[in-house]
């Protein structure tokens, strides 16, 4: 039987040309989610909902994000 140790997981990317990490909060319901939004047209890309501080920052460890991540309602 073979055993095979956890693969380290790679930092997913993203072109910050293109594209700024974001926020989403809503006004009413207080819910936020995290994903990036298009510098062009403005258009937002979900990629996970934040209910901490702790998906936060593991959202930021994924991406590779440093400092404060900009918040749009």
């Amino acid at each position: 039987m073979w055993f095979h140790g956890r693969k380290k997981k790679q930092n997913k990317s993203f072109d910050p040309e293109k594209v700024e990490p974001a926020i989403r909060c809503s006004i009413c319901t207080g819910e936020q989610t995290a994903g990036f939004r298009d510098r062009k047209t403005g258009e937002f890309y979900e990629i996970c909902v934040i209910r901490n501080d702790e998906e936060l920052q593991k959202f930021k460890r994924e991406y590779g994000i440093d400092g404060e991540i900009r918040r749009f309602y």
